[in-house]
């Protein structure tokens, strides 16, 4: 590896000239800040042609979530759909190259907002509010994707979702926890006992939230990113993810600490809902129970982030940085707990 972690620069250079069209080097090759998983670069070339590579983590946690070959599959299907995703431009699945498997897509110029003060400098109360309205209907496009149109039925199983994602998750909690949490044993219990009757499969993104999109200077979402992820399932866990990440103006605090949202201009928690359920014409039917689904699941994330800075796989950190990621565990476990009434 060379100086930027997770490049072999000389192998990934050889690499790209003889499997990217047009692509020149040498090539500068810069991390894009943001996402504590997979790791993205952004790359550009001799003529000044800009690309994106990714990679998986230096030290992998879910597998399944740093599949490389099926995170460029679900890319490649969905850009033959109204779903806004970059081009794939190839696909390296030899780890000799580069330390482990990687893809490599067009770059595509936007905004990723992630904290109040670039969401107030790069758009105007108007268009927060039309990125706002924008996410909503982007997520319900995703949901309307013909699996058999674009080749992506067979992505995964088709029922059972939350009931395979409470035992995925809490696999996770288990061994990679730092420390004992009732509150997330009680809620697995309670949601396991009382899981609502799931509809229709739809692709099903996982981690969807204003900054794993971009933004044009509109507001309008120009790529969904970091499908890492997805499969197929309920999408109305989807919509609670959202809900969860998702702090308005007018919004009590969510278990999530990015304040983008908190911009004037963004829509409230509600708004969004609502927007979702009328362009998708979707029934939400019991939503607390998939928003106690959602907080759970982000505990469990989050507890998996920092049980991954804890042993450095991604960076060394100070401990007092590190304690936000304990502090929105705790917060979203009491959610979800506060939700159920299991606290």
């Amino acid at each position: 590896m060379n100086a930027l972690a997770g490049i072999s620069e000389s192998s990934v250079t050889e690499w790209l000239n003889a499997s990217i069209d047009g692509a020149s080097g040498p090539y500068e090759w810069e991390m894009i800040a943001g996402g504590h998983s997979n790791l993205t670069f952004l790359v550009t070339d001799a003529n000044g042609r800009r690309l994106v590579l990714r990679r998986p983590p230096l030290a992998h946690g879910l597998a399944s979530a740093h599949d490389m070959a099926r995170e460029h599959r679900i890319i490649s299907a969905l850009h033959r759909s109204a779903v806004p995703v970059p081009m794939t431009l190839g696909l390296c699945e030899d780890s000799d190259i580069n330390g482990a498997p990687f893809y490599v897509m067009d770059y595509i110029a936007g905004h990723v907002l992630r904290d109040v003060a670039s969401a107030e400098q790069l758009l105007n109360e108007q268009s927060r509010a039309r990125a706002s309205e924008s996410l909503a209907d982007t997520l319900a496009a995703i949901h309307q994707v013909d699996l058999d149109a674009v080749g992506l039925s067979d992505l995964g199983r088709h029922e059972d979702y939350l009931a395979r994602q409470l035992r995925r998750w809490y696999g996770q909690w288990e061994q990679q926890r730092t420390r004992d949490l009732d509150l997330i044993d009680n809620v697995h219990h309670e949601l396991v006992a009382n899981l609502p009757e799931q509809g229709p499969a739809t692709i099903v993104h996982g981690d969807y939230r204003l900054d794993n999109t971009m933004v044009d200077d509109d507001g309008n979402v120009c790529a969904v990113l970091d499908w890492e992820i997805c499969t197929l399932g309920d999408p109305l866990a989807d919509i609670a993810m959202l809900a969860v990440y998702w702090t308005g103006p007018t919004d009590e605090q969510s278990a999530w600490e990015s304040g983008a949202t908190t911009a004037t201009g963004f829509w409230n928690r509600h708004q969004l809902i609502e927007r979702y359920a009328a362009t998708s014409n979707r029934d939400l039917g019991d939503f607390d129970v998939y928003l106690a689904f959602a907080n759970w699941k982000l505990a469990c994330i989050l507890e998996g982030v920092y049980a991954r800075y804890l042993g450095g796989a991604l960076g060394e950190r100070d401990t007092a940085e590190l304690e936000p990621f304990k502090r929105q565990v705790d917060a979203a476990a009491t959610a979800a707990a506060t939700l159920l009434n299991v606290i």
